[in-house]
């Protein structure tokens, strides 16, 4: 995993992305090879070594904390100064339009307004490695550019590893790789992979033509 690479999955089927995300985080013994991240041989490294932050479908918030002391905590951890903690709470807040929302609970929040406050814990943490897995699932495709947006100004120097099945979240990646059934079926740039590889265009084709696979209101 090298320094502002993007290394991106998609395809009509999972199968295979969680092994791959739990090796890649530490969570799963590798059996072969190596993984290096950030020139460092990270194989035996424990989790929290690695310096990676994870954002899944599956939100993993506070429940009794606001939407403020969740973005505020692992700067606390950090002790840093309450009054930069509170700078950087309101400004990524604003990236990601929830700055009104700073005073709600989790509870309170709709899927996507949840997915961009796991997203926001991620931007302040600004760790080496940033894993995504359909993180944006739930936000429609104006809310996703803009995340996207905020991932290039804020954390330029972070290595994303984004799992999507929307084409749109993808395209603009370094690299894509598409995965069929647990295989590796295609790998290349959005525009490589349009020429070459008969899955990923006919995702894209078929995402175009329907205007995208979710509902644009599902996530406000």
């Amino acid at each position: 995993i090298h320094d502002k690479e993007f290394v991106i999955f998609v395809g009509p089927s999972g199968c295979g992305k969680s092994t791959t995300l739990r090796i890649i985080a530490g969570l799963e013994e590798i059996t072969d090879g190596e993984l290096w991240i950030d020139g460092e041989l990270s194989n035996y490294l424990e989790p929290k070594e690695r310096g990676m932050s994870m954002v899944f479908q599956n939100y993993a918030l506070y429940p009794n904390m606001t939407v403020y002391g969740n973005m505020a905590y692992a700067l606390k951890i950090r002790k840093l100064p309450k009054d930069e903690i509170d700078r950087k709470v309101h400004e990524v807040a604003k990236i990601l339009e929830i700055e009104q929302l700073l005073d709600r609970r989790p509870a309170a929040l709709s899927g996507g307004q949840k997915q961009r406050l796991c997203i926001a814990g991620a931007l302040l943490k600004k760790p080496k490695v940033l894993i995504l897995d359909d993180s944006t699932s739930a936000v429609d495709t104006a809310t996703d550019a803009r995340i996207r947006r905020a991932f290039a100004e804020e954390i330029p120097d972070t290595t994303k590893l984004i799992i999507a099945q929307r084409v749109s979240s993808v395209q603009d990646a370094d690299r894509i790789i598409v995965m069929e059934e647990g295989r590796i079926n295609g790998f290349g740039t959005h525009e490589e992979l349009l020429d070459t590889n008969g899955i990923y265009r006919e995702v894209y084709e078929s995402q175009a033509q329907g205007g995208g696979d979710f509902d644009e209101k599902a996530g406000e």
